[in-house]
């Protein structure tokens, strides 16, 4: 079918959703108040429904009041029952479908339910609205014309009671409906491998022969499969693998620590590159403009949005707030209440809103991955920003990185310490660790004050990783590939202490 016949097709169910999306921009407290109450009365005689009354609730106040924030540990003994196959807990249609996340505080996997409701309107609704809005901002696109490579993860079945489980990527690959098949590759066969190095290989030698025009994955899988694309063909850029390749939907992980590594392996000003913003639990935003980072958040995929201030997180003066009251420039960690089932409950993802009219955010990092034992407050965001201005001053390209505290010890001060795996080291580690130090202080304040004549924080501690180390620690925790990434910050030591004892082994 000729490209301009296939963009009109798309531009007129574009026009039709754009009349939608336009509601909720135009009335968004509103569109957001109606989904909730909609939620409300479809789980009503739920267990879950019947135990708060959910008939009877007429606000946000009262449901407020009424329905108490939870976290996963909180909601497990439910989630584990309707895995088992028990129906009308917390949502009334039968739930088959579970997405496999990364590992809880006790270490345990979490299952999030899926829903046939979150599939279609909200997972496979966002990814209509993705690509209608990149057609809408770039009308000479060619996509329809090759194939989308996408990058997901493998599936297991939960034999015990015909429930499935496995990543969220996976799951939908399954569900997917026959045209998006059609449009995609590798094929579901190779996508559903459960090997992740076999695997790999095989998308590899799949997608080269095929006319790919964009890619869609977690930025620091898909530069592992990019990478291997490029030794196995023997190419210097990927466009003369797929010479039509003209845009990367990513999310998952914050893209600045690899950019610059894209950009090697995708040479041309003109190459778009598309954040989105999903879990497991729901997708919550995407970009919606050519050349801006920020992110729409979606307000009618069958999520109800509240946030904490993280000024007030975990602390006996917690506040959750509706969108209503949020304000621009502030940290909050993410409530939601979902068409998957899940009430009141916190994701874990930190965001700032750079706008309000229309509501728009940047993905901040996680409420368990910051370091703030001495006061420093310091996010995923700022030690990216800093890493990123460095790496660029010291012509150093970062593969992986994590870092903690140095806690005191007697009269010794504390510290953060890192260890980075480089792709390009810098030519002195010492001189960046400098660099590192003064950029950290640049885009946090706490930091700088804490930093000031040492008088709470001695200078960072950086390691040099070896090659493939947080990769062989990922497999050796059989976490390699789909969604799992490496934690960024933590104000715990174990996981650095895991790293730095398995450099020394090797």
């Amino acid at each position: 079918m000729p490209i301009p016949i296939v963009n009109s097709i798309a531009s007129w169910f574009l026009k039709k959703r754009f009349h939608q999306i336009d509601l909720f921009l135009k009335y968004p407290i509103e569109v957001q108040e109606e989904l909730l109450f909609n939620l409300l009365q479809k789980a009503k005689y739920t267990e879950l429904g019947q135990q708060y009354d959910f008939g009877n609730i007429r606000t946000y106040r009262d449901f407020a009041a009424r329905v108490p924030v939870t976290t996963y540990e909180e909601s497990e003994p439910r989630i584990e029952r309707a895995r088992k196959g028990e129906s009308n807990i917390f949502w009334p249609t039968p739930i088959k479908w579970f997405a496999k996340s990364s590992g809880t505080t006790n270490a345990k996997s979490k299952f999030i339910p899926v829903t046939n409701d979150s599939l279609e309107n909200c997972h496979y609704a966002a990814s209509k609205d993705l690509l209608c809005m990149y057609l809408n901002n770039n009308p000479d696109a060619q996509l329809f014309l090759g194939k989308s490579l996408r990058l997901g993860g493998s599936k297991q079945l939960y034999e015990e009671n015909g429930t499935v489980f496995g990543d969220l990527s996976a799951i939908l690959i399954d569900n997917m409906p026959f045209w998006a098949e059609y449009s995609s590759t590798p094929s579901n066969e190779v996508s559903l491998m459960g090997d992740w190095e076999t695997k790999m290989q095989a998308i590899v030698n799949e997608t080269i022969k095929e006319n790919v025009t964009s890619l869609a994955g977690v930025p620091s899988w898909m530069l592992v499969l990019l990478n291997q694309v490029m030794e196995t063909t023997g190419r210097k850029t990927l466009f003369e693998v797929w010479p039509n390749l003209e845009v990367y939907f990513h999310g998952g992980v914050n893209f600045d620590p690899y950019i610059d590594q894209y950009n090697k392996l995708l040479p041309k000003d003109n190459f778009r590159y598309y954040e989105i913003y999903n879990a497991s639990e729901g997708f919550f935003a995407i970009q919606d403009r050519n050349e801006n980072k920020e992110l729409l958040l979606m307000l009618d995929y069958g999520i109800f949005y509240e946030f904490i201030p993280m000024d007030t997180y975990g602390s006996p003066t917690e506040k959750v707030i509706p969108l209503s009251e949020v304000v621009e420039g502030k940290n909050y960690a993410i409530v939601i209440t979902t068409n998957a089932g899940l009430w009141r409950y916190k994701i874990g993802d930190t965001v700032r809103f750079t706008s309000v009219n229309p509501y728009r955010i940047k993905v901040t990092g996680r409420t368990k991955h910051y370091i703030n034992v001495f006061g420093e407050e310091l996010i995923i965001e700022n030690a990216e920003a800093a890493l990123r201005k460095v790496s660029q001053l010291t012509n150093a390209e970062i593969v992986d990185y994590t870092a903690a505290p140095i806690f005191m010890n007697g009269r010794e001060k504390g510290a953060h310490e890192w260890i980075i795996e480089f792709k390009n080291p810098p030519e002195d580690l010492n001189n960046f660790t400098k660099l590192l130090d003064v950029a950290l202080q640049e885009v946090n304040s706490d930091y700088e004050a804490k930093r000031f004549n040492n008088t709470t924080l001695n200078a960072p501690k950086i390691h040099h990783a070896r090659e493939n180390l947080f990769y062989d620690w990922l497999k050796y925790k059989n976490k390699l590939g789909g969604q799992h990434k490496v934690p960024r910050l933590s104000n715990k030591r174990d996981l650095l202490e895991e790293l730095l004892l398995l450099n020394r082994r090797d």
